[in-house]
């Protein structure tokens, strides 16, 4: 488990969460107002409902209470996620995130983590959000590869 340590010392199988909260119409229309989703089930004064991009604050949310001690060496680098939308995430209902990293491995040069994160209700369990991603932990250039300093 890696609680207590940083995200770069993630590895294959380790859990992060449960992680139980409930999201505020606050959160929704803030984030929203961000990315500009103008919509009225976003950002009016009576938002029901929060995009399903918002999971992405769920992985922040898994890796500070997993990862106290931040991101580690080095910097993560965002590359790829996919997000299925079962149900639409309710506003003011109790939520639970849970993640699991499927795979930590080496690819030229690059050590890269796949973390596999639900959305559920944490009331009857109902799955909302299925989302997987992946990140660059690391990256070797030519010089670090071969012994020498990066340049």
């Amino acid at each position: 488990m890696a609680t207590g340590r940083f995200v770069t010392d993630l590895d294959r199988g380790d859990v992060m969460g449960p992680v139980d909260y409930t999201m505020s119409r606050f959160v929704v229309r803030e984030y929203c107002h961000a990315v500009e989703m103008h919509q009225p089930c976003f950002q009016g004064i009576d938002a029901q409902i929060a995009p399903p991009t918002l999971v992405h604050l769920d992985k922040l949310r898994l890796y500070k209470h997993a990862c106290p001690a931040g991101t580690g060496p080095t910097a993560r680098l965002h590359i790829e996620y996919d997000a299925t939308l079962h149900a639409a995430v309710p506003v003011g209902v109790p939520l639970r995130v849970k993640g699991t990293v499927t795979d930590r491995f080496m690819k030229r040069g690059r050590e890269y983590v796949l973390v596999h994160i639900d959305l559920r209700t944490a009331g009857d369990d109902r799955l909302l959000i299925d989302y997987r991603d992946t990140v660059i932990l690391a990256y070797k250039g030519k010089d670090d590869a071969a012994g020498g300093e990066k340049s």
